[in-house]
C-alpha cells in the first residue's frame, strides 16, 4: 500500500529521500522553497544519482498545509528553522502521524516533541547531496537512515521502514541513535565549517597542509563535550572522520554549500553547540569556537553562541 509522505523542508536530504519515494509509487508532497516548487511543478524532480538520472513525478508546494492527510512527515528544515516550522506544521497533522528527524544537530528530536503531540522519532542520515539547481538534486554517495525503534521496540509495526527499503533507501532502526547523532555531529563539526571557509571538497581538503591537524583538534575537543553529556564515543571516531573524505571526495558540506548561496547557515549546532555545551560544562572548545566564528564572519552576521 502507498505511503502518504510529506517532506518538510525539501532542500537536497528532502529531495533525495522523498524522489525516491515517489519514483517507488508512492504519494509524495515535497513542501520547499519557492524556485524550487516551481520547477518540480512544471517537470518534476530531477534526480541524478550514481545509478540513475530521471525527472520524477512528484507533488511539490510552498505550504505547510500541503502536509494535511500525511502519515509521515519528513522532518528535513535546517535545525534554525525547527520551532517555526513545527508551529506552521502543526495545525495540518493528525494525532497519529509520525515525524522522522532528518536533521542535523543532537537534539533537534527533542525539541519538536516539546512542540508537537505527534509521535517523534530521531534518525541520522547518511546521504551526499546537493541542489545543483532549481528542481534539481544530485547525489553523491550513500543513502541509508538509522532510527530510533517506535514502542514496540522493531519495525513489525511501521510499515513505512519496509517502504524505505522497498524504494532503495536502506533503513535500520537502534537504540543507540543518541551516540550515532553525536558521531555525526563530530563529523560535522570537523568537515563543515573547513569546507566552508575554503569552499572545498572533502577530497581536496583533507589533502591540504595541516587541515588533518586542525580536524583532530576539533574531535579532542568534541568527545571530551560529549563524554560530559555521558555520551560514549567510540574510540576510533579520530579515523572514523579522517576517512570520511576517501568514500565522500567531491561533497562540499551543507554550511559550503549556504554559504555559496548567501543563505545562513546551521553552524550554531553544529560548532556553535559543542561550544554553548562546553562552557556549560567547564570545557574549553577554543578550535570548535574558532570554526564557528569564522563562518559567522564569511556570512556577514557576526553572532555569539549564547
Amino acid at each position: 500500500m502507498p505511503l502518504s509522505v510529506a517532506v518538510m523542508g525539501a532542500g537536497a536530504v528532502g529531495c533525495y529521500f522523498g524522489g525516491m519515494l515517489a519514483r517507488a509509487g508512492h504519494d509524495v508532497v515535497l513542501i520547499g522553497r519557492a524556485a524550487h516548487v516551481q520547477a518540480i511543478q512544471a517537470a518534476g524532480l530531477h534526480l541524478h544519482t550514481r545509478s540513475f538520472d530521471e525527472w520524477v513525478p512528484v507533488r511539490a508546494d510552498t505550504e505547510a498545509a500541503a502536509a494535511q492527510g500525511a502519515s509521515l512527515v519528513l522532518f528535513c528544515v535546517k535545525s534554525t528553522d525547527t520551532e517555526s516550522a513545527a508551529a506552521a506544521l502543526g495545525p495540518h497533522l493528525g494525532p497519529e502521524t509520525q515525524l522522522l528527524s532528518l536533521q542535523n544537530g543532537v537534539d533537534n528530536a527533542d525539541r519538536l516533541r516539546r512542540l508537537l503531540p505527534q509521535p517523534v522519532r530521531a534518525a541520522v542520515v547518511y546521504v551526499a547531496a546537493e541542489m545543483t539547481g532549481p528542481g534539481e538534486v544530485r547525489h553523491h554517495g550513500r543513502g541509508e537512515l538509522l532510527v530510533e525503534p517506535g514502542d514496540g521496540g522493531d519495525d513489525g509495526g511501521d510499515s513505512w521502514a519496509g517502504a524505505f527499503r522497498a524504494a532503495g533507501v536502506p533503513v535500520d532502526l537502534s537504540g543507540n541513535v543518541r551516540q550515532a547523532l553525536w558521531v555525526k555531529l563530530i563529523l560535522n563539526c570537523a568537515y563543515n565549517a573547513l569546507s566552508a571557509v575554503a569552499q572545498m571538497p572533502y577530497g581536496r581538503l583533507l589533502a591540504a597542509t595541516g587541515v588533518a591537524e586542525v580536524m583532530q583538534a576539533v574531535v579532542q575537543e568534541c568527545v571530551a563535550v560529549a563524554q560530559a553529556e555521558g555520551v560514549a564515543v567510540p574510540a576510533d571516531i579520530g579515523h572514523t572522520v579522517l576517512a570520511l573524505a576517501a568514500s565522500m571526495p567531491d561533497q562540499r558540506s551543507s554550511t559550503a554549500q549556504d554559504l555559496a548561496r548567501g543563505r545562513p547557515t546551521e553552524i550554531d549546532h553544529l560548532n556553535g553547540f559543542v561550544v554553548r555545551q562546553g562552557r556549560a560544562r567547564g570545557i574549553p572548545t577554543p578550535v570548535n569556537l574558532c570554526l564557528h566564528t569564522l563562518v559567522h564572519l564569511l556570512e556577514g552576521r557576526p553572532g555569539a553562541v549564547a
